[in-house]
């Protein structure tokens, strides 16, 4: 922590400097916090209401929703554009990204597993696509955007004003060559690993690249994983290729392998290709596209037909093969003890739903158990009914999967805007 610590205040001292090197996406009120300075922004957070008929009907969709025995699901938290979220290490609060323009800070006050305050995280800030929120080791908060990586020390103690302690991590048009940035697949996630590295996923923006894409993206690491200091930047290299969106990605407590879920090619019909859960045991494996996705070859398809003379790479494919179009998005390890034992070490994956398929399919939450060898089993479904299988509406989207110290989990849904409790009151 003492390290960490030393290097935050040099990294302060500097961040002014920093920012000012991003002239394209101009922020003065971060040149000013970097800076230890005020904002005069209101310091009158307004808060997102909790009770009244949204959150009463809220509660009454959860009674569609179809759980294992003895699993019960509530309401915990509204919050508008829920995407992926980060516990926190000490407090009763967990951070909550967006596509849009806002970092939720959301806090149980009580300790009674229910949110009782939802506001927005330093909004003097202009966030942009802040969809991946984790933390450091020792209490580092990152949000990762579309193209910057901010890093807010003890964000936990530090959020009731709109002002807070920032470092400019990666600045904007750091991440990604800016003649690349598309408004397509440009949601980050993120995780750092026990090697102090910030692993960020970086999906490609086309739905197949271009032939002349595809060895650039390879080099960055746009459409792959790539790791770097979560601090300054540094030491950036790419960990993992040969993805098309990588949605969601999470590291095995036990093997510390990095698994991340990948979503497919559209246009190809209901059925194909297939969503994928993969898994990364070294630095450098590439996991087959655009030439493959999952075992379905796209190179020379109706998707790709330009790169039907394409060589095949040496692939590394997939744990799992999800059905085709459901959007697997976040994904956790389950690190609890309350879930029966099936469950303990195993992965949960949110699945968004389908928006291109003659027959909706997702909204719902797979559980996908794990070898005796850290290879996944079988798939599961865990949750669903978050679509009307009559009116084939939606009720919810699921985004992401936390854990909670207690042994329950928390699903984000960003198109209800909530975030939802799972918790075991079986024997």
């Amino acid at each position: 922590m003492a390290k960490s610590t030393a290097f935050v205040k040099s990294i302060l001292a500097s961040a002014l400097v920093v920012a000012f090197a991003a002239p394209s996406f101009a922020d003065e009120n971060l040149d000013k916090i970097s800076a230890m300075k005020n904002t005069n922004t209101a310091i009158d957070i307004p808060t997102v209401p909790q009770t009244g008929a949204n959150v009463d009907q809220l509660k009454a969709n959860l009674k569609k929703i179809k759980l294992p025995e003895g699993f019960k699901i509530e309401l915990y938290a509204v919050v508008p554009d829920a995407r992926y979220m980060a516990v926190a290490p000490s407090t009763n609060m967990l951070f909550v990204g967006t596509r849009k323009t806002t970092v939720w800070a959301v806090t149980d006050r009580n300790g009674d597993m229910t949110a009782d305050e939802v506001k927005p995280f330093a909004p003097s800030i202009k966030f942009k696509n802040p969809n991946g929120v984790c933390w450091t080791k020792d209490g580092f908060l990152i949000v990762v955007e579309s193209n910057r990586v901010l890093n807010f020390p003890a964000a936990e103690y530090f959020y009731e004003g709109p002002d807070v302690a920032v470092i400019t991590a990666v600045k904007e048009g750091g991440l990604i060559p800016v003649e690349e940035q598309s408004y397509n697949h440009t949601g980050r996630v993120c995780r750092v690993a026990d090697d102090g590295k910030l692993y960020v996923t970086l999906g490609q923006p086309y739905n197949v690249q271009p032939k002349d894409k595809i060895d650039l993206y390879n080099k960055v690491g746009i459409g792959g994983v790539v790791r770097l200091n979560p601090f300054d930047g540094s030491g950036r290299e790419v960990y993992a290729m040969g993805m098309r969106n990588p949605a969601g990605i999470d590291i095995n407590p036990k093997d510390k392998t990095i698994w991340t879920t990948d979503n497919q090619v559209d246009g190809l019909g209901d059925d194909v290709p297939p969503g994928e859960l993969n898994r990364i045991t070294k630095a450098g494996e590439h996991f087959g596209f655009p030439y493959w996705n999952g075992h379905f070859k796209v190179a020379g398809s109706p998707a790709a037909g330009e790169l039907k003379d394409m060589k095949e790479p040496k692939s590394t494919f997939p744990q799992v093969e999800f059905p085709a179009h459901q959007a697997q998005l976040g994904m956790s390890f389950y690190t609890g003890k309350s879930f029966p034992k099936k469950y303990q070490g195993g992965i949960f994956v949110a699945s968004h739903g389908s928006w291109n398929r003659t027959v909706p399919s997702g909204y719902l939450v797979n559980y996908v158990p794990l070898n005796a060898d850290g290879t996944a089993g079988k798939a599961e479904v865990f949750a669903e009914g978050f679509i009307d299988t009559a009116t084939k509406r939606a009720i919810g989207r699921p985004v992401d999967v936390a854990n909670l110290p207690d042994g329950s989990i928390l699903v984000s849904d960003d198109y209800a805007g909530a975030i939802y409790r799972i918790s075991y009151t079986g024997n």
